[in-house]
């Protein structure tokens, strides 16, 4: 079969058209970047989603249509959030649809449900309510996808994965690693004892593939099933790394207005989608995937360990390209708390 991967060039895309070529199958990918390690099978089309005459040149002939473009919360992307993650899924639907494809495999996010509920995990029947412009970009853009493939007869799969780690991921887990590694202190907002869940990026490709192969319609909350707290999770990869990092509270009313302010003067990598839910519990059910037969292999600290363990032995060589969460991130004002910490 003939495979499209837009956002081929990103953390979770490129990961998607690795996964397809090493099962056989013709792989493009669309991005405004091409990821130097692509392999020559794939084959690359330079181009947003937003450019339609591309888009059609690159759907000729396609079976599925991976959709992994978008403009992360970590690109602060102000009104091109909408532009991107809407209108080009748009583009990207409409396409698929003429081109007469088999099947539409939508990436979103956490983000479409805002602010995460304080009395449980989030379900299917959790509402959508997004805070901030990029969780109101994603959900857009699925509802305008769903309509389009709806309209057409074309299976959907969307899946909105959790906080997603494996070897390459940089973005704002750099922060994160580096302070452990220079033994610095890193910083919860509130107590840090909340259930908060990540997923390995091998065991989401797992299950994106068992939902493709079964043909598995729907929407997917996808996250490891072990977890423990925050807190406790980034405790035990300090230890794990062997550092003299503490982990410590910060008051939730005083470090939320401040990272805000901070966001406004354009001086923090943190963007709202993180100083408004970095202390709300925010993990997925995850039942409904165990049902149809998956099981990840990585708990929160089975993934943060092998992530630290490649930052460190490994993220030199990384860095390349355009995608936020494939390459180092500027600290901004947190370079001074880093000093004092």
């Amino acid at each position: 079969m003939r495979h499209l991967v837009t956002g081929g060039s990103g953390f979770i895309g490129h990961m998607v058209a690795r996964r397809l070529r090493d099962r056989g199958e013709e792989v493009r990918v669309l991005d405004i970047w091409d990821d130097p390690n692509r392999p020559k099978e794939v084959r690359y089309f330079e181009a947003s989603v937003t450019d339609r005459n591309k888009v059609s040149e690159a759907m000729n002939g396609v079976d599925v249509v991976h959709h992994n473009a978008a403009l992360v919360a970590q690109s602060d992307a102000g009104k091109d959030y909408w532009a991107v993650n809407v209108e080009g899924s748009r583009v990207t639907a409409e396409e698929a649809a003429k081109a007469g494809v088999q099947a539409f495999i939508h990436t979103s996010s956490t983000a479409v449900f805002g602010i995460p509920p304080d009395d449980g995990p989030i379900t299917s029947d959790t509402p959508t309510v997004p805070v901030e412009p990029y969780g109101r970009s994603k959900l857009a853009g699925e509802r305008i996808t769903e309509h389009i493939c709806r309209t057409h007869g074309i299976p959907l799969i969307t899946i909105r994965p959790r906080a997603t780690l494996g070897a390459g991921r940089l973005g704002i887990f750099q922060i994160l690693f580096e302070w452990i590694k220079e033994n610095r202190n890193v910083y919860v907002i509130g107590h840090g004892h909340i259930k908060f869940q990540f997923v390995h990026a091998l065991d989401l490709m797992d299950f994106y593939m068992l939902a493709l192969d079964a043909g598995k319609t729907g929407t997917y909350n996808v996250g490891t099933d072990r977890f423990g707290t925050l807190r406790g999770d980034l405790e035990a990869l300090i230890r794990h790394a062997d550092s003299r990092s503490r982990v410590r509270s910060l008051p939730e009313g005083l470090a939320i207005n401040s990272l805000r302010a901070l966001y406004w003067l354009r001086v923090s990598p943190l963007v709202p989608w993180h100083f408004l839910t970095y202390h709300k519990p925010c993990y997925f059910d995850t039942q409904p995937l165990l049902d149809l037969g998956w099981r990840p292999k990585y708990s929160n600290v089975d993934l943060l360990k092998e992530s630290y363990d490649w930052f460190v032995n490994d993220a030199g060589q990384a860095g390349t390209g355009q995608s936020p969460h494939r390459a180092p991130l500027h600290q901004g004002a947190l370079w001074l708390l880093k000093k004092l910490s």
